[in-house]
């Protein structure tokens, strides 16, 4: 017998408060060595998913390692979406043996970690393991995320997903918080990020409203 359907979203679906989002370590010095993507594709890929987050209100933590010594700044497309948070910096390559970020995880107690951040091999692979470990369903946005070589990058993708991990992308992650172009409250919001941070979709968005003011939601 066929299940009955509803028009309702899938559990797996991720919305603007069942998760928390922890961008890891996108400062200078760790995307000096970053092959797998390029620096300009990853750092506007950061920022779409910054401001995503904090347009739509998504807790997020952002973490830096060793950020006054050695590693440098994060980067300004992402704080500036997060204007006056503070960064907790490290000094364990996985961000979920720091008790700083633990104490941030458990105030805003989310089932629901999504993850970026470089490199993917290391300091992603690190907290989704130790995540998945201790009972939260874990997304890594995979475009936001970089290594040394595309190789390291694809396994430890594929280490993660093998361990239950979730991957998508940084324009899936804006567009599944949206869902439905009838959410007015948050349309322009959404469109107005990807025509910023959207690449050729965004450009779409912008022609379509130049041209001839369309709109999704109508």
């Amino acid at each position: 017998m066929a299940p009955t359907a509803t028009p309702t979203p899938g559990e797996l679906l991720l919305s603007p408060t069942d998760h928390m989002l922890v961008m890891i370590d996108f400062q200078s010095q760790m995307s000096f060595a970053t092959k797998s993507i390029d620096a300009t594709v990853l750092r506007n890929n950061a920022a779409l998913v910054a401001n995503a987050a904090a347009g739509f209100k998504v807790p997020t933590i952002l973490t830096t390692v060793a950020e006054k010594s050695f590693s440098g700044p994060m980067f300004d497309e992402i704080t500036d979406a997060f204007p006056g948070q503070a960064l907790l910096d490290r000094t364990s390559m996985n961000t979920w043996e720091d008790a700083a970020v633990i104490d941030e995880v458990n105030r805003i107690a989310k089932p629901r970690i999504v993850l970026c951040g470089l490199w993917t091999s290391v300091c992603i692979v690190g907290p989704a393991l130790s995540a998945l470990s201790q009972g939260f369903e874990v997304y890594v946005i995979a475009d936001a995320c970089g290594d040394i070589t595309d190789e390291a990058h694809e396994r430890a993708m594929e280490r993660m997903v093998q361990a239950g991990a979730r991957p998508m992308t940084s324009l899936q992650y804006i567009l599944e918080l949206q869902r439905d172009w009838a959410r007015t409250e948050t349309y322009d919001m959404t469109t107005g990020i990807a025509k910023r941070f959207g690449g050729a979709y965004g450009l779409g968005i912008i022609y379509a409203k130049s041209m001839f003011g369309a709109s999704e939601g109508h």
